[in-house]
C-alpha cells in the first residue's frame, strides 16, 4: 500500500477543501494530479471517482472507481461507490454486481466484528 507524499497529501486536501466549496472542477483536477503522482494512492482514486460523478462525468467515475476497488478489493465503501457510477450511468447490471460485492463485504465485517475472541490452542 503506498503513503502518500506530503505534497500529495497537501494537494488532496486543497481539492477536499475545493469540493467542499463547489469548485468541483478544480477539486477534480487536483485530485487528478494526486493519482498522476502517485497512482496507487485509493483515496485519490476514490475522491475523483465521486468529483466525475458530481460533475456528470459519469464514464470516468466508473474509471476511477474500478481503479479504487482494484487497489482495496475487499473496501466496502469502493465498492459501494462504484455501484453508484454504474447507476448514474445508467449500467444496472453493473451496478448490481458492484452492490452484491458491497454487500457481501459488509456482512464479512459484521460477522468478523460478532465472532467471539479465541483463545489460542495449547497443542
Amino acid at each position: 500500500m503506498s503513503v502518500p507524499s506530503q505534497e500529495i497529501e497537501e494537494l488532496f486536501d486543497d481539492a477536499s477543501g475545493d469540493l467542499a466549496l463547489g469548485e468541483l472542477e478544480a477539486a477534480s483536477q487536483k485530485y487528478l494530479r494526486c493519482v498522476q503522482v502517485d497512482p496507487e494512492f485509493f483515496e485519490g482514486w476514490h475522491a475523483l471517482g465521486m468529483a466525475h460523478m458530481k460533475l456528470g462525468r459519469y464514464a470516468e467515475a466508473i474509471e476511477a472507481g474500478l481503479k479504487s476497488v482494484e487497489l482495496r478489493p475487499k473496501d466496502q465503501l469502493a465498492w459501494s461507490s462504484l455501484s453508484l457510477f454504474y447507476v448514474r450511468n445508467g449500467q444496472i447490471p453493473e451496478a448490481e454486481a458492484a452492490g452484491a460485492k458491497a454487500r457481501v463485504l459488509g456482512w464479512g465485517q459484521q460477522l468478523k466484528d460478532k465472532a467471539p475472541a479465541t483463545e489460542p490452542s495449547s497443542q
